[in-house]
């Protein structure tokens, strides 16, 4: 049975990173591989026709690549973080089908995915959980999910989102950041994000080449600095580019590619923004 996604809700933009992992894996095999976005793409009815004409593009090519280095870098914070606290919750928000979390498994660590109810539906039947793995349905600004987490501050805590907090509108992400700074301390946030004129290029690019019209954008971060004001529990604050910031460019990519990553990454546009708390 095929698990159907309908055109223009919020849960198809689950597709949007699956697809381009997939994607990636094809189009890079020697550089990036997602066995499980390639199975996964197969279980999901979804009408792909107007992806798939794009896929070879320029903009689908450099997408794909992007998507899977924002991935990596991210995987990179939760393991840097288990490294010191290897007892800590890995809290996956606004998961979709991705298992970044079981890819960080480092066999002590408890593993929990969030997200609406219909996407948890979907990602019970076609990825279910492991040994210390939970999904919980919920949203994300309905905080009564902290209760859902088996948080020990001695053991730590670390939370990841990839392309969530862009269908967030700025009070909601304030309200939801200041909250977890105070009942998580010695916690540490990280996420993808870009600046305002980053989120005009999304709407013209990746949404549009979905076909997706009723779905906007809204959270973005120009000055990193500021969200250290949202709350007297943020400790710090910083932003690191994520398509050159955490390992070399490669030849392979391609010329062009590799100076159009120089320039996002200098402008800001490709950032992963890391939060502690105390």
């Amino acid at each position: 049975m095929k698990y159907k996604i309908e055109k223009n809700t919020v849960q198809e933009t689950l597709i949007i990173p699956l697809y381009s992992r997939k994607l990636c894996s094809e189009l890079h095999p020697n550089l990036y591989r997602d066995e499980m976005a390639v199975h996964l793409i197969d279980q999901i009815d979804y009408d792909f026709s107007q992806v798939e004409k794009k896929s070879h593009s320029l903009m689908q090519r450099f997408g794909s690549l992007e998507v899977a280095m924002r991935q990596n870098d991210l995987a990179w914070e939760v393991r840097n973080y288990l490294a010191d606290h290897p007892d800590a919750a890995v809290v996956n928000l606004g998961c979709g089908l991705d298992s970044t979390g079981r890819a960080c498994d480092n066999g002590s660590c408890k593993i929990y995915n969030l997200d609406f109810p219909d996407t948890i539906a979907i990602r019970n039947e076609l990825l279910g959980t492991r040994e210390r793995e939970f999904n919980i349905a919920c949203d994300l600004n309905d905080i009564s999910w902290f209760d859902q987490i088996d948080f020990r501050p001695e053991d730590g805590i670390v939370f990841f989102a990839s392309g969530v907090f862009y269908y967030f509108k700025m009070t909601d992400v304030e309200k939801l950041f200041a909250a977890m700074a105070e009942h998580f301390p010695g916690g540490k946030l990280v996420f993808d994000a870009t600046k305002k004129k980053g989120l005009k290029s999304m709407l013209k690019t990746w949404l549009k080449g979905f076909e997706m019209k009723d779905i906007n954008v809204y959270f973005s971060v120009d000055d990193v600095h500021t969200l250290k004001e949202w709350s007297g529990h943020i400790s710090s604050a910083v932003s690191n580019p994520y398509l050159t910031g955490y390992r070399p460019l490669d030849k392979r990519y391609g010329f062009i590619t590799n100076i159009v990553f120089r320039y996002l990454d200098r402008s800001k546009m490709c950032q992963i923004i890391e939060l502690k708390f105390d």
